[in-house]
């Protein structure tokens, strides 16, 4: 004889430790609070887009562990081993992204990161506090 065990499984599942039924609500309010707007979201995933790249990434650790916290355009091709219109290409995304912010002195471009959005990124990034997470299922 097969027993099917579906409808068990899925109700034992369903059934908390405490005996109560688990389903649509939920047991610390409602989602959302200091959720990201569809606004917000997308200037971040630009911003995430332009930093999701090797060339990128070494760019923006070359900057920031640069002695004076800036690097001219110079001094890139050839520390990345790429063509000059190739590092041009990379420091312009990452500009507009709002990662770099970028100093034209005479002849050449030097580039800073831009630690305040490099803050914002790593703050949505991170998990919230406990203090915050306390509030949030009181």
């Amino acid at each position: 004889m097969i027993v099917d065990t579906t409808a068990t499984t899925t109700a034992t599942a369903m059934t908390t430790t405490t005996g109560m039924t688990t389903g649509a609500a939920t047991c610390c309010g409602s989602v959302g609070g200091d959720a990201l707007t569809d606004e917000q979201a997308n200037e971040l995933a630009t911003a995430l887009k332009a930093l999701a790249d090797p060339v990128r990434l070494r760019l923006v650790s070359l900057i920031a562990t640069s002695p004076s916290g800036e690097v001219c355009a110079c001094d890139l091709p050839e520390s990345l081993d790429r063509s000059q219109p190739t590092v041009s290409h990379h420091l312009s995304l990452l500009v507009n992204a709002g990662v770099l912010e970028r100093e034209q002195r005479g002849k050449w471009a030097w580039f800073r990161l831009r630690h305040e959005r490099l803050n914002e990124l790593s703050a949505v990034l991170a998990p919230p506090t406990a203090d915050a997470a306390d509030r949030s299922c009181r």
